[in-house]
């Protein structure tokens, strides 16, 4: 689970509320033409511009953004260490079964138990790489449509009620209903893009950019092993090919 956007979303949405009901209660900010302008315009919008399966998936995502379950590189060349050793030792073959963290890296392993040179390994493995971008792009894609409509249906609804209250000047009580619409329609069309999405899009970013790098690190462990480096070796290649932050994580954590 991650703390930090469990809290950090009920803190932004309870921040907020805290000042409308402050500000005289939250009845006056709950308002159902707004609503299914920006809400159910926009997610009608966002599923316009995806493909069904994409649009559908992303509900899967946004587990991921509570529960994302990141890897740990410092276990991964821990892992990697041994097997280099164990292949060393006494052969591929002696990888069979050998547990590993993942479905991809068993995919890899099994690759190499199964005779494949660096060149087919790495080939395979980096197409499954590329293929996972993509996937990741088109889930990012999908959060950041509701980012980039919901203002633009806040926007409509804005109109919406203008439209509405100047069609209505004569009658002074079909004014504030309309005005209500007319600001209401933005309040929620920037809540949901800033406090709601755009968080999202940002938090799938990093995580993207982790999952990626921990599965080039598999590559490359996967292909020193071919290479039959020795352990060490490959544990200071893998180390000198993380990122300076993630070095010194692993340095302090040794």
């Amino acid at each position: 689970m991650d703390i930090a956007s469990l809290i950090g979303l009920i803190g932004t949405l309870g921040m907020i509320a805290g000042a409308m009901i402050s500000s005289g209660g939250l009845g006056m900010f709950i308002d159902t033409p707004s609503m299914l302008i920006v809400i159910g315009g926009t997610f009608f919008a966002v599923m316009y511009r995806s493909t069904l399966p994409m649009f559908l998936g992303s509900f899967g995502t946004l587990v991921k953004v509570f529960m994302p379950g990141a890897k740990k590189h410092d276990e991964l060349i821990t892992r990697i260490t041994e097997l280099a050793g164990i292949a060393r030792k006494d052969g591929m073959m002696a990888l069979e079964g050998q547990e590993v963290p993942d479905k991809f890296f068993e995919k890899g392993l099994q690759m190499l138990v199964d005779g494949a040179d660096e060149s087919k390994l790495t080939e395979q493995l980096n197409r499954e790489v590329k293929s996972m971008k993509v996937r990741h792009e088109d889930m990012k894609g999908v959060f950041q449509a509701w980012v980039d409509l919901a203002p633009a249906m806040g926007m409509i609804g804005t109109l919406i009620g203008l439209v509405a209250m100047l069609g209505n000047m004569a009658d002074p009580k079909a004014i504030g209903p309309a005005m209500a619409v007319a600001l209401l329609t933005t309040l929620y069309g920037a809540m949901i893009a800033n406090c709601i999405f755009m968080p999202i899009v940002t938090k799938l970013e990093g995580y993207s950019s982790h999952e990626l790098l921990y599965r080039e690190m598999v590559v490359m462990g996967l292909k020193y092993i071919s290479r039959g480096e020795s352990p060490r070796n490959i544990t200071d290649q893998l180390i000198a090919n993380l990122p300076p932050k993630i070095q010194a994580q692993i340095e302090e954590a040794a």
